[in-house]
């Protein structure tokens, strides 16, 4: 029996959806396949074995391919005046829609498979939370892709402040790669590579052959030398994936304003990625400075905005980002661009904090080194000796390194006013100055504690619908930063203040 043809403003999915599910399903499989067959190889013959592994293969792929075919016949898409329409689904049948107006985001995203096939997936946001914001075509051809986009951002182009450039605003450094190994990328990654070593030995049966081999290597090695070349060798290999990572996100990297007022960043190497902020749903920057990457005088900018979806693939590639690690200057220099103003708001020289809050830092900072130092004391003293050298090796590197951390916190510690800017910055680890637009906020949180109370401090959030919600500006003189609140957005915060009459 025939099926009746959709109606003709209605769109269907790419067909090649169920190569690109075949494709990918077939790798998947193949990387299982060698484990899986010499876990049969037990209980039966090596032929036998490759044979059951082929059919189960050809079954998975077939399934897979299968579900892809039903899913893209039952899948269609209507742009409409006022609305986006999608309908999909077989025993659960899905309608949703969104209305045009409310669309924020379109971006386009195509892995390496999509890529050779001239596909992308599309992903149709709102900005607000949840899967119902937001509609996914995956895939359609790259060109229609691009229709989508430019027509479900479409808005009337006006006049903006300011008299930045329309058109390219930056572009790929190839020499900012020195700032990828100095990232916390880099540890976790030569971790990760020691775990998959062990890992795969496991599923081939080899684990204590591989063991036995480093052990080897360092029979006649001091321990204390053999952990500091392991960690060295992962170190290493951590350097070199957060190298390649670095290369994959960032290839061809470059961030444009359009026209309209779209903010469009475009990246990647294998994957492409196309994320489009409307400037309309700015609200400031955030300009972040990893401890690795501020030793060497870079930063990264990242959008606080409204309009950019928390959908799983955004949350893994780094959607708000405008600018990877770069010099310092040059991240200012963005940001005023974006922003479109002539000097930048995270250039601004920022009030410093009283001297009680570098108290603060210091004895929440050494409580936390003393802390297992001091575990290691106690055990040492029921048990063993050799745990009491150890805390005191521990409490010789932990305490030096608390103390330096905890200045290096005051000294971060700031906040401002610039022109249509508040500006606050905290953090060492990871050091952020965030320039959040005035009348973004939308409500101020008044936090002081007992231990606050006594030393004349407190902090204060501004808290605002856009970026991570809360941007805080931690102990500040009590007056000093209800005063910077009250300054910033005027009548938001006057209701609650108790202001000592003149000359009282």
């Amino acid at each position: 029996m025939s099926t009746a043809a959709p109606p003709a403003d209605w769109h269907r999915l790419d067909p090649r959806t169920v190569l690109v599910t075949a494709l990918v399903v077939a790798g998947v499989v193949a990387g299982a396949a060698i484990p899986v067959t010499l876990g049969l190889t037990r209980w039966s013959s090596l032929p036998v074995a490759v044979l059951q592994v082929l059919a189960g293969a050809l079954l998975v792929i077939g399934v897979a391919a299968g579900a892809d075919r039903v899913r893209w016949h039952r899948t269609r898409y209507r742009i409409g005046t006022e609305r986006v329409d999608l309908h999909t689904g077989l025993l659960l049948v899905k309608r949703r829609s969104l209305a045009r107006s409310r669309i924020r985001t379109v971006d386009l995203t195509a892995n390496l498979m999509l890529r050779l096939l001239g596909l992308v997936t599309v992903r149709i946001g709102t900005g607000e939370q949840g899967s119902e914001s937001t509609l996914v075509l995956d895939p359609v051809t790259r060109a229609e892709g691009e229709r989508l986009r430019l027509l479900l951002l479409e808005r009337a182009a006006t006049a903006s402040p300011g008299v930045h450039r329309e058109g390219e605003l930056a572009v790929l450094d190839p020499r900012w790669i020195r700032y990828a190994p100095v990232s916390f990328v880099a540890p976790m990654l030569g971790g990760a590579a020691a775990g998959a070593v062990m890992q795969v030995s496991d599923w081939i049966g080899a684990q204590g052959q591989v063991i036995e081999w480093v052990g080897d290597r360092f029979r006649e090695t001091p321990l204390l030398w053999t952990i500091i070349v392991l960690v060295l060798a992962a170190l290493v290999a951590g350097v070199v994936g957060a190298l390649g990572l670095w290369i994959e996100m960032w290839w061809n990297y470059r961030l444009e304003r359009e026209a309209g007022g779209t903010l469009r960043v475009r990246r990647g190497l294998f994957t492409s990625r196309s994320i489009s902020v409307e400037e309309a749903r700015l609200r400031g920057v955030d300009l972040v400075e990893p401890l690795g990457v501020r030793l060497l005088g870079a930063a990264r900018l990242d959008a606080i905005t409204t309009g950019l979806a928390k959908d799983h693939e955004a949350r893994n590639a780094d959607h708000n980002t405008l600018l990877p690690a770069a010099p310092r200057t040059r991240a200012d220099s963005v940001a005023a661009d974006v922003l479109r103003e002539p000097d930048t708001p995270t250039g601004a020289a920022l009030t410093p904090h009283p001297l009680a809050a570098r108290g603060r830092r210091l004895r929440w900072s050494l409580a936390a080194a003393l802390a297992p130092v001091l575990i290691l004391t106690l055990l040492g003293a029921l048990l063993t000796p050799v745990l009491l050298w150890i805390a005191l090796g521990c409490a010789a590197v932990a305490v030096p390194v608390a103390v330096a951390l905890a200045l290096d916190a005051y000294r971060a510690l700031g906040h401002a006013l610039s022109g249509r800017y508040l500006v606050t910055r905290s953090g060492t680890v990871r050091r952020s100055t965030a320039a959040l637009e005035r009348a973004g906020v939308i409500g101020w949180t008044v936090k002081q504690s007992v231990f606050q109370r006594r030393a004349g401090l407190l902090s204060i959030t501004a808290t605002t619908a856009a970026g991570g919600g809360a941007y805080t500006a931690y102990d500040t003189d009590a007056s000093e930063g209800l005063t910077f609140a009250a300054d910033a957005v005027p009548g938001l915060l006057e209701p609650f203040l108790e202001r000592s009459p003149k000359g009282a």
